[in-house]
């Protein structure tokens, strides 16, 4: 019998759940889409929910994982938190503002359909503004795969590492979105 994912070392966690990118699928639109449709029937209504990650950028490799931002009051986040655990997501990390939830995490691995679903206050959403950038500057976008791509095999157990080395290029073109589209626009 294996061991519950609560009781894993992180190293076991990298272990069963290394990195992996693979081709751009159409299908994740969807399954985002079902998703949201899924967080809207028990969220509050007056929340945001937003595709982001590589899988809302048409034509890159990405991890097979669909990142949901959900923006949201902050004396909302208590109850959000509590509604999230009992419809299926594991909470992950933990701050004043900021929570993160992940589902499809199994002890055998990956489930079919993988979520990151990510908490914040309205308005910290720097995730929309590069999304949107790549979205519109294909070129760039097609960097970031490369950069994505050069990194794979070396931290696919190391996924803290992996984030690390792309983050220059995150916060350059967050940076200029947010110069482009002007702040406040989301």
């Amino acid at each position: 019998m294996r061991k519950p994912l609560s009781e894993m070392t992180l190293r076991e966690l990298w272990q069963l759940f290394p990195i992996q990118l693979t081709e751009h699928k159409e299908c994740w639109k969807d399954w985002y889409r079902e998703e949201k449709e899924f967080l809207s029937s028990f969220l509050p209504k007056n929340v945001q929910i937003h595709h982001i990650g590589s899988t809302s950028i048409n034509g890159i490799w990405a991890k097979p994982i669909i990142d949901i931002l959900v923006e949201a009051r902050p004396v909302e986040h208590q109850a959000i938190y509590e509604l999230l655990l009992r419809n299926g997501y594991l909470c992950m990390d933990q701050s004043q503002n900021r929570m993160d939830f992940n589902k499809g995490y199994t002890p055998d691995g990956f489930a079919d359909r993988v979520f990151h679903l990510h908490l914040r206050n309205f308005g910290d959403n720097d995730e929309l503004y590069f999304r949107d950038y790549l979205r519109e500057h294909l070129e760039i976008a097609k960097e970031y795969e490369n950069l994505k791509l050069s990194l794979w095999k070396k931290f696919e157990f190391d996924r803290n590492g992996y984030t690390k080395m792309k983050t220059d290029f995150i916060r350059k073109y967050t940076n200029m979105a947010v110069e482009k589209y002007g702040e406040g626009k989301y």
